[in-house]
Parts: C-alpha cells; structure tokens; sequence
C-alpha cells in the first residue's frame, strides 16, 4: 500500500512530460478538444512511449440566444 500514492505520482508526471514534448502547453488555444487531450495524455502517463497518442474532439453547445 505504500507504493501506491508515489507511483501514481510518477506516473503523472510522465504523463506531464510527455504532453510537455508534444508541445500541448506551448500551444494551448484554451478550447475543450485541447484541454481535453491534454488531461488524458497525462492521464495516460508512460503508455505515451509505448505508441499511446491520445486524442479528444468535442463540441460545446452554444448558448440559445
């Protein structure tokens, strides 16, 4: 039990750094396709190296005028 909080650490911060190397904070434009792909990259975490390219489109509606 006491592995398990610093591995999810670890395994955040690979994730972290692997968003970091795609360059998705250097170009973050603040929409929910982009923030959204940055979260599950993170989430994601060293299944990056191994071929992971996660990916999200959405669509927020827009509000009834």
């Amino acid at each position: 039990m006491r592995a398990g909080p610093p591995l999810i650490v670890a395994w955040l911060i690979i994730g972290g750094l692997a968003a970091g190397q795609r360059h998705y904070y250097s170009h973050f434009d603040a929409s929910c396709g982009r923030f959204a792909t940055i979260g599950v990259t993170i989430i994601s975490g060293p299944l990056n190296y191994a071929g992971l390219n996660p990916w999200v489109a959405c669509k927020v509606p827009q509000p009834s005028r």
